[in-house]
């Protein structure tokens, strides 16, 4: 942002002042969403001596406009403030509006009566510890119970992370100038953002391009562009057609979530090769979704070696597949599945099992021809690049990008955000979702969503470039995942929903996710 804004005041010519005008207007403007009715409203606008503090004091200029009741809470001396912010300071001072010094814990101001308290102490430049009287200003607000609205990103919060050290502000909601930044979505700068929306500021969408920005946020309105729309003649041969080799004897639950969930998803047609052992179990538990037994290691309830001619016939009938939920890891089935994926030329969804049978050797992802989604949690990441899980964890974007561009698949790597890095080296952060996710049988109804929708997505994109549509379905799928998992939790709170919750609802959010009812 800092090149970017730079590139735009001296190369393109905007002023500063230009930019720091619209920024303030679009907070203010978010105010007034936030309070509705704010005539005679108190709100208080904590201001540091940097630009962030001047975007704060364009924010009360135009409040005090709107008959609200403004005072600035000012952490610095006023002849401290220079620039640009000191340009809006005079203003703010020449419209008589109370600019008050806080320069001691004694100066805090008492906050009884206050509507809203606006954030503008530090912006996205702060890389430090908040310290001395101003963490107290930070202390008394996050402990006051009134709404804060913080300019750009909570004051403490790293930008570039979601960290912080010491105390950092607790946002109601944020609003960020011109593009997102990471620390609003990777936790616990999520929590810490809340809300979060962007104002445009008039940046040239040129200049922002030539930063050559390999990170990206899924929005709804691109998934809505993303989703298939069924076509009124459309019959179950149109809507793609699903192979899932899933399950094992204590795993069938897997089985059923993911190939259940690629029929809520949209697939006109799934069919779940498993154990033949398993299958009057799943001639139970499945209505919709068609079995095929499968040979199975002495009635084992485990998928056998000698199965691998059926599996390769049964995948000619399908447009994509789905292989890993609940196999267990038998050294059989862990065999079979390197051979299949050995000659694979379909589409295909690696998860769990299917993951860790090829940790142990991992070259048969890059002698695989096939195109590949693999969708592992941390621990699973861990087992395929043979990197502790403690140090993928301090740069779960370095490490999501470098495994697929290494070997050329889509990564959708789960977490907190879910993260889906591509081969030309672009990650996209996934935005919804929460922590009622972390249960049982989650990644199956992922995996489930992600096939279901690449089976249609082959079907009605039939001709385009292979990448761009798995990428897609990727970005898409993750989307809708976590968006049943926030309809689940309105639901059943987070910790009492299970992974059926979030399968019940994927009609549910395609719904909200094609019409643009997300809120």
């Amino acid at each position: 942002m800092r090149n970017i804004d730079k590139r735009t005041i001296e190369g393109i010519g905007i002023p500063g002042l230009e930019l720091m005008e619209k920024a303030g207007k679009g907070v203010a403007e978010a105010v007034r969403e936030m309070l509705g009715d704010v005539v005679g409203k108190k709100v208080i606008i904590f201001c540091g001596r940097g630009n962030n503090g001047g975007d704060g004091f364009v924010v009360g200029r135009y409040l005090a406009q709107w008959e609200m009741e403004v005072k600035f809470f000012l952490t610095a001396r006023k002849d401290e403030v220079k620039g640009d912010a000191k340009t809006n300071l005079k203003k703010a001072l020449d419209l008589k509006l109370p600019v008050i010094e806080v320069l001691s814990e004694k100066d805090i101001p008492p906050l009884l009566g206050t509507y809203l308290i606006v954030d503008a102490l530090f912006g996205t430049g702060f890389d430090g510890e908040i310290t001395g009287y101003i963490k107290d200003v930070v202390d008394r607000i996050n402990s006051s119970g009134i709404q804060v609205l913080s300019v750009d990103i909570p004051s403490g919060l790293h930008a570039d992370t979601g960290e912080f050290t010491g105390v950092c502000i607790k946002a109601n909601r944020t609003v960020t100038m011109a593009l997102p930044k990471i620390g609003h979505f990777f936790f616990p700068g999520k929590e810490l953002s809340g809300k979060v929306s962007v104002v445009d500021i008039g940046i040239p969408s040129s200049v922002v391009g030539e930063e050559d920005i390999k990170l990206n946020l899924i929005t709804e309105e691109e998934v809505k562009q993303i989703i298939p729309q069924r076509p009124p003649n459309a019959y179950k041969g149109t809507c793609g057609r699903v192979v899932l080799i899933a399950g094992s004897t204590g795993l069938t639950g897997a089985a059923y979530l993911s190939s259940l969930s690629s029929l809520r998803a949209g697939a006109g047609m799934a069919i779940l090769g498993i154990p033949e052992t398993l299958n009057p179990i799943f001639a139970v538990k499945l209505t919709e979704v068609m079995t095929k037994p499968l040979p199975d290691v002495r009635k084992r309830g485990v998928l056998a070696l000698r199965g691998l001619g059926e599996i390769r016939e049964l995948l000619k009938w399908g447009d994509c597949c789905a292989i890993g939920p609940g196999l267990g890891q038998h050294f059989e089935t862990q065999e079979l599945v390197r051979r299949i994926l050995s000659k694979l030329q379909m589409p295909a969804v690696i998860d769990a099992d299917g993951l860790n049978a090829i940790a142990k050797d991992t070259s048969i992802l890059k002698e695989c021809k096939a195109p590949l989604i693999l969708t592992p949690h941390i621990g699973e990441l861990s087992r395929l690049n043979s990197v502790p899980v403690s140090e993928i964890a301090q740069n779960r974007l370095k490490y999501a990008s470098d495994f697929a561009k290494e070997y050329n698949c889509v990564l959708v790597f789960k977490g907190a955000p879910t993260l889906i890095s591509e081969p030309g080296g672009q990650t996209y952060v996934n935005p919804t979702g929460n922590a009622g996710m972390a249960t049982a049988g989650s990644g199956d109804v992922l995996t489930g969503i992600i096939v279901g929708l690449l089976a249609q997505m082959l079907m009605s994109r039939n001709g385009e470039d292979i990448n761009k549509i798995i990428l897609d379905t990727a970005c898409a799928g993750v989307f809708i995942h976590g968006l049943t998992g926030d309809l689940a939790k309105e639901e059943k709170g987070e910790m009492g929903m299970i992974a059926g919750d979030m399968m019940e609802k994927i009609p549910e959010a395609l719904i909200r996710a094609t019409s643009g009812l997300n809120g």
